[in-house]
């Protein structure tokens, strides 16, 4: 059963206010990859201890950089259960995780943070890691 809107929607706000796009259903997640050309960033977002003092807070620091993703999206699980279903098709090879963060490059998967690498970490190395996984696979914001 998921979660009452009320409790996510604070959770959600986090992440819009970083602009990132809610995608709600798997016809949003489509479009998102299908038309998203570059590297798309998909966040899914979890209402977890872990989500909230570590990945929310390590995703916002790491969106300083300079490189950073063409488009950015997120997913809620628990919520939105056939967005993040379908999203995670697209993650082949990783077990479901939330939070995690995904990198597609063209569609393809090129970098993945499961929430086994977000528990063990604080946000300041959770936002190392993205912006190491940025400079791979991401361009440099224009005016950078």
């Amino acid at each position: 059963m998921p979660y009452p809107e009320f409790f996510v929607a604070p959770m959600r706000e986090e992440l819009r206010d970083l602009g990132i796009r809610e995608l709600r259903t798997a016809a949003d997640v489509d479009a998102a990859i299908s038309n998203t050309p570059g590297t798309l960033m998909i966040v899914v977002n979890s209402v977890c201890g872990c989500a909230a003092g570590k990945a929310r807070p390590g995703l916002a620091l790491a969106l300083r950089h300079l490189a950073r993703p063409d488009a950015m999206a997120s997913v809620f699980a628990g919520f939105d259960l056939e967005a993040t279903d379908r999203a995670r098709e697209h993650f082949r090879g990783y077990p479901s995780s939330s939070p995690s963060i995904a990198l597609l490059r063209n569609g393809e998967l090129v970098y993945m943070m499961q929430r086994s690498d977000i528990e063990s970490r604080d946000a300041v190395t959770i936002a190392q890691k993205l912006t190491e996984a940025f400079d791979a696979h991401c361009a440099m914001m224009p005016g950078a």
